[in-house]
């Protein structure tokens, strides 16, 4: 056991899906992979049974965030761990709302570090247990009706690969690391965070309205899951094959069928997506939940600077401002510093 006065500092990844949106939660398959930017969280044993957190990025006018570090406490206390009071300061390289899992990421980094704390093994069944922890402080605390893939990837990522996910059993997810060697053939995926942020917690329409309507069996939203668990697994294959542009053409299929079928897109993302594509990316679709947030396209990296150009250009012919770009490659997940 640590110290009463050790600090423990754990950091875990924000995440990008490559492809395989909304399938989680429907028992279907997901390609995520950890990022290198990252939530840090730094925690103090206290000598009372209060809990304080701070965070550098967070709004002090808005402290619905602390929701989230709140379950996680909550959630491991439920799983049996003696949660003393704590210290708990949070500094992110992640924009909050983006689309990249920055909620996960803070969880997870909060888990880890209390995990730290208490001498918990951060072994396989260890990091299973954490993912269910900060799934459930998500959805039965914030009230963001996640499926778990943002979890998984954020405990489970590994450096030059991505997470195969396949939620055939929800209480039990398979998990396999897929290679990703999109560098060493010189592409490139590149991140753009459009800047409209979104709120998966909304409970009045968006996220949770779209498991509603696959729970009753809307036919467009679960045609959307049906062909998007197969472009998972073609995208699989294509990377295994290295081929490249058949990856890209599938991310583009995706974004379409996200944009028509599953409808949470946006016209921020639509353009970002077009403007990419229009500059010679093989492919470009939104990541994450939609409604806002970021795209993601992969490109020839003698073509990146001509991807952004061209996706600037594209926001500032609509008025809007200009969007933040990320050269991202596939991390290692959560972990004691």
């Amino acid at each position: 056991m640590k110290s009463p006065s050790a600090a423990v500092v754990a950091r875990a990844p924000g995440r990008v899906n490559l492809i395989g949106e909304h399938t989680d939660y429907n028992g279907g398959l997901c390609l995520p992979f950890a990022i290198s930017l990252t939530t840090t969280a730094t925690v103090r044993r206290r000598e009372d049974d209060r809990l304080r957190v701070r965070s550098r990025e967070a709004d002090p006018g808005d402290p619905h965030w602390q929701e989230y570090v709140v379950g996680v406490v909550a959630e491991l206390r439920r799983a049996g761990w003696v949660v003393p009071g704590l210290d708990i300061d949070l500094v992110s390289t992640l924009p909050l709302g983006g689309g990249l899992s920055s909620s996960a990421a803070l969880e997870c980094a909060v888990a880890t570090a209390i995990a730290g704390l208490l001498d918990v093994p951060l072994d396989g069944p260890g990091r299973r247990l954490l993912a269910d922890v900060c799934r459930r402080a998500e959805t039965d605390h914030v009230g963001a009706p996640t499926g778990g893939m943002d979890q998984l990837a954020a405990l489970f990522g590994a450096d030059g690969h991505a997470l195969l996910i396949d939620f055939a059993d929800l209480g039990a997810p398979v998990t396999r690391l897929v290679p990703l060697p999109v560098s060493e053939d010189g592409l490139t995926l590149l991140v753009t965070d459009t800047r409209v942020r979104h709120q998966l917690a909304d409970g009045d329409g968006g996220y949770a309205q779209r498991r509603r309507e696959c729970a009753d069996g809307h036919p467009r939203r679960r045609r959307h899951v049906a062909t998007e668990n197969a472009r998972v697994r073609s995208a699989v294959e294509a990377i295994g094959a290295r081929a490249w542009q058949r990856l890209g053409d599938l991310m583009t299929a995706s974004h379409a069928s996200l944009r028509d079928d599953y409808e949470v897109s946006v016209p921020a993302l639509d353009t970002a997506v077009d403007a990419a594509l229009a500059a010679g990316a093989l492919g470009a679709r939104l990541t994450g939940g939609g409604f806002g947030g970021c795209t993601i396209a992969l490109t020839h990296e003698g073509r990146v600077g001509a991807v952004r150009n061209g996706v600037d250009a594209a926001f500032a012919a609509a008025g809007w401002p200009r969007p933040a770009h990320h050269e991202v490659r596939p991390a290692e997940g959560a972990r004691l510093l």
